[in-house]
């Protein structure tokens, strides 16, 4: 347990058991399933956790209401890792009101097999619930990242509870730098709802808010324009860091060595930051967060099967998913007898918003040439 102000009280968990959250993201440090208690004249508690720790969270949790009960149980967000232990929670404090909106109860119906009627509040979008001095704002925020998702501001102690939004990989037992691995959470599962996480910003903008308390990650409590100016970069897709990421793939060997020799033009040319990605052998979330992150990209890849390389079509599928835009993209292709990478890249890409395509377009047939070798000098000018 730990006190975040003098009423409010996080109970949440710790995983190390987890390998792969949502079945696909490597989680090397863990993950953090965040909950929290409000002490008040009615105590509220904020989310369950991950079904494989209810016996450690209703412990946490008792130890924080001493000999209390809750009054309320307030359902931000219904992915399991954050619901799971709902009917275990109604069960222990029947006498507890569960809150909700109206499509949480849908979900809850769902997954229970009950939506609660005898035993629930429903709220609407900027609704108010006081529990004696705090006073609680339901914010909503439809797709950031299910549609039941809402905020919630509790004006008292500014504290805005944010569901998934300023969250991140990794548990709160091990210390490691916040924006890498909030970047990827973001990237990956927020992504491609930049427009709603958008409209979630502009309205806690007219907020005080000295506090956030995310569903995964540390609470954070300072330099908070530090973390709400990441959200903004990243959800209206702008640029974080500007450079020029290379993401490639290479069956012999020849590709890579085209890659290669495009970083030391680029480096040579001051690009301000280079780096470059082998989506055959790294983590492929941190790649898609690569892309992203800078203001430039180069995708370099053999046709395969009259395709494009697996890797690399999974790539961008996963950046066309994520509604990527903004961006400049250069190109190389390599084939022996009939390449055809360059314009399936061009094609699966052609319709991201405000993307321009950088000439020239190299292709390579087998080997590089000493015009190849031209032709991406002079695409690390155009790419600096």
């Amino acid at each position: 347990m730990t006190k975040v102000t003098d009423d409010i009280i996080y109970i949440g968990v710790n995983d190390h058991q987890i390998d792969l959250f949502e079945g696909q993201y490597d989680v090397p440090n863990g993950m953090a399933y965040n909950s929290y208690v409000v002490l008040d004249e009615k105590v509220s508690v904020f989310d369950t956790v991950d079904q494989h720790f209810g016996d450690e969270w209703l412990a946490n949790l008792k130890e924080a209401l001493g000999d209390r009960t809750p009054d309320y149980l307030i359902v931000q967000h219904m992915e399991p890792d954050h619901s799971a232990n709902i009917a275990r929670f109604a069960k222990e404090y029947p006498e507890a009101i569960i809150v909700g909106n109206a499509k949480t109860f849908t979900y809850i119906n769902q997954f229970f097999g009950t939506d609660y009627a005898d035993r629930r509040l429903v709220v609407k979008n900027m609704e108010t619930l006081t529990t004696g001095a705090h006073t609680f704002t339901f914010v909503f925020a439809p797709m950031v990242h299910w549609p039941e998702v809402m905020l919630t501001y509790d004006s008292t102690d500014k504290v805005l509870f944010s569901a998934d939004a300023f969250g991140k990989f990794g548990a709160l037992d091990v210390e490691e730098d916040w924006a890498c691995e909030a970047r990827r959470y973001y990237i990956g599962i927020v992504g491609k709802y930049g427009k709603m996480v958008q409209n979630v910003l502009k309205k806690a903008a007219g907020l005080d808010i000295q506090i956030i308390c995310p569903l995964h990650g540390p609470i954070l409590t300072e330099n908070l324009g530090y973390y709400l100016d990441l959200y903004n970069t990243w959800s209206s897709y702008g640029v974080e860091t500007e450079g020029t990421a290379i993401f490639y793939t290479s069956v012999y060997g020849n590709t890579k060595k085209a890659v290669e020799l495009l970083a030391e033009k680029l480096e040579a040319e001051g690009c301000p930051k280079v780096v470059v990605n082998d989506l055959a052998r790294e983590d492929m979330a941190e790649c898609v967060e690569d892309a992203f992150r800078y203001g430039n990209i180069v995708l370099a890849t053999t046709t395969y099967n009259g395709d494009i390389f697996p890797f690399m079509r999974e790539f961008i599928a996963d950046l066309v998913e994520r509604d990527f835009q903004n961006r400049k993209i250069g190109l190389i292709e390599n084939g022996t007898w009939a390449p055809a990478a360059a314009k399936t890249m061009k094609a699966a890409l052609e319709n991201c918003k405000n993307t321009t395509f950088a000439e020239p377009v190299v292709t390579i047939r087998s080997a590089m040439t000493d015009a190849n070798r031209d032709e991406i000098a002079a695409l690390a000018k155009e790419m600096k």
